[in-house]
């Protein structure tokens, strides 16, 4: 299944957000494929109509994620030392975070269209 997520990073905080993502603990990317997640990519949105100053301030951020199940996803990370250290690190960088409670599950962007 595919999983679109909207999370944000705070305006003062993105250079650290980047580079945190440039060093995401091995034991983290070991449980999220455990979990059944074969793919996922984040972008940061910076409108290309805007100044390059603005685009380099985009604070929306996009997660497309491709896993077996999002339900057992969440409930096999929520608890795990690893993923509630990653958590905590992130909850310092974000005004909006990812939800790891069973009620994340349903916090996923709706689907409007897809190609046929």
């Amino acid at each position: 299944m595919r999983v679109a997520l909207h999370t944000e990073v705070r305006a003062d905080r993105i250079a650290e957000y980047e580079a945190a993502h440039r060093e995401v603990p091995e034991g983290l990317t070991r449980a999220i494929r455990a979990a059944g997640v074969t793919s996922w990519t984040i972008w940061r949105w910076g409108s290309p109509r805007a100044s390059e100053a603005e685009r380099g301030g985009g604070t929306d951020l996009f997660h497309l994620l491709e896993c077996a199940d999002h339900a057992r996803l969440l409930a096999e990370l929520e608890q795990l030392p690893v993923n509630v250290a990653w958590q905590a690190r992130m909850a310092e960088l974000l005004d909006v975070v990812h939800d790891y409670s069973s009620e994340g599950a349903d916090a996923g962007l709706p689907v409007v269209w897809e190609l046929p």
